[in-house]
């Protein structure tokens, strides 16, 4: 990086602007691929570090680091409200894009939850990095997986519940001669296994250990710490000391995301069988869905457009199914029309009943997108119609909007909002990020071969081609 390098005063005065707050950055190249994501506690002064003296960043940061700055000519930054939050954004950023420069949080590992399984007679409280689908409730992700176990501990003192894997029925009279565990002897466990506490008094304790865990527990840390200064002032040093320990674990508590808005998409596994059955109930359709097909628009600046087609069948990939599509009659930057098209273009032989359509029809975007899917559909009606012949409709068209993850359907005015665990929705996800991830695959092609005929025609080496030995080049 020199500093005749004429990126470097554009970036500057980009960074310049950018707030003094929690947050996530994505560095990007000329041609808008994210090469690298971080985290910052405050973006602006930890963005213009990158941009330093080179010899500098190479001493600070290392030289792949040093490499990927050089390449930058871009720079977006996403506000957070913590730093809690901005590491889990950054997680999951990291995961979604995989940037080359991110050796990081790359692989399926997971940020762990405190689960409480408040769909058995007797609720268990665990820290677990695969959680229940449904019949729970979730805490979390924790950021700091042993300060959760450690909270987890301290709270078992206090309210008393089970973290076995126990199958415990409240009809089952045999429990009262189950002998209980080690826990209940300790005083730590009300030991529901042993029928030695009603299920009435055992659900008051969950509810309010519930409690504590949605609000801020400054309450129950105020108790906490006025009894480690009077223990301390008694010369009740070791009392003292648990107490110090256990308002660390539960002051750890903090350090958590929220389950509908972190959501961790690999945590959760989905049987494709109960996805189509539940995304039947939602869309109001007389059997489960067989074949999906998911459609994404993929460009950067109108150029190289792209439309990608992904087919589904009983909830798996269909890769035979696939298809791009390299947009033809839209110029610069117009979702809907590149929408419209790659509809026409799929559905011309489906619509005059040459062929069949899917189940259901999805297209990443929003209302708008939704509407341009829909108003193609009506054009062929209208043209097939107009010749004298017959239009077949499609029976599901709907849409998926990103970050808010609401789900438009056709003849419906409200969109659909699901909880982050339904399997229907999850479903969905996977469709639409597999077009998402097929289409941008198309694209990068594309951007390459322009580049590579912009450099022959240039007299230019291509990228990565080494001049021939004993040649002129």
């Amino acid at each position: 990086m020199t500093q005749h390098d004429d990126r470097i005063p554009k970036l500057r005065e980009r960074i310049a602007r950018f707030p003094r707050t929690p947050g996530v950055y994505l560095m990007k190249d000329a041609e808008g691929r994210v090469l690298y994501v971080g985290k910052a506690g405050e973006l602006r002064s930890r963005v213009a570090s990158y941009f330093q003296d080179s010899a500098d960043l190479l001493n600070t940061r290392g030289p792949e680091i040093a490499h990927m700055a050089a390449q930058v000519v871009d720079i977006d930054f996403l506000e957070c409200e913590t730093d809690v939050d901005a590491l889990l954004t950054e997680n999951r950023l990291i995961k979604d894009i995989q940037p080359p420069f991110n050796a990081r949080l790359r692989d399926d590992k997971s940020f762990p939850y405190i689960e409480i399984t408040t769909g058995d007679d007797y609720p268990g409280v665990f820290v677990t990095r695969k959680p229940r689908t449904s019949g729970s409730k979730l805490f979390g992700p924790f950021v700091d997986s042993a300060g959760a176990r450690d909270a987890v501990n301290a709270l078992q003192r206090v309210f008393k519940f089970r973290t076995c894997e126990l199958t415990i029925l409240q009809d089952d009279d045999q429990r009262r001669y189950f002998r209980p565990c080690l826990l209940h002897a300790i005083d730590r466990c009300t030991a529901p296994c042993a029928d030695r506490i009603s299920a009435k008094a055992y659900g008051a304790d969950v509810k309010r250990l519930i409690k504590l865990l949605g609000t801020k527990r400054s309450v129950l840390l105020r108790q906490m710490r006025a009894e480690m200064q009077k223990a301390s002032l008694a010369q009740k040093f070791e009392e003292a000391a648990v107490l110090r320990d256990r308002i660390s674990a539960i002051e750890s508590l903090a350090l958590s995301g929220d389950p509908a808005t972190d959501v961790q998409p690999e945590v959760f596994y989905i049987d494709p069988r109960r996805g189509l059955e539940r995304l039947a109930d939602l869309l109001e359709l007389p059997e489960p869905p067989r074949i999906i097909e998911g459609i994404d628009i993929a460009t950067l600046h109108g150029q190289e457009s792209v439309g990608s087609l992904v087919c589904f069948i009983d909830g798996r990939p269909f890769k035979a199914g696939y298809r791009r599509f390299r947009i033809r009659s839209v110029e610069g930057v117009d979702d809907y029309a590149m929408i419209r098209e790659v509809i026409a273009r799929r559905y011309r032989y489906t619509a005059v009943g040459e062929e069949l359509y899917p189940d259901v029809i999805l297209i990443d975007g929003g209302l708008g997108q939704l509407h341009a899917a829909l108003e193609a559909f009506g054009r062929m009606q209208a043209a097939i119609e107009a010749d004298g012949g017959e239009a077949f409709r499609p029976p599901m068209v709907i849409s998926l909007a990103k970050r808010e993850e609401l789900v438009y359907v056709q003849a419906q005015r409200e969109p659909v909002r699901l909880a982050r665990n339904h399997e229907g929705l999850r479903l969905l996800q996977q469709v639409r990020d597999e077009a998402h991830r097929f289409g941008q695959h198309y694209h990068h092609i594309l951007r390459t071969r322009r580049t590579f005929d912009e450099d022959v025609r240039a007299g230019r080496r291509p990228p990565g081609r080494k001049r021939p030995k004993g040649g002129s080049g």
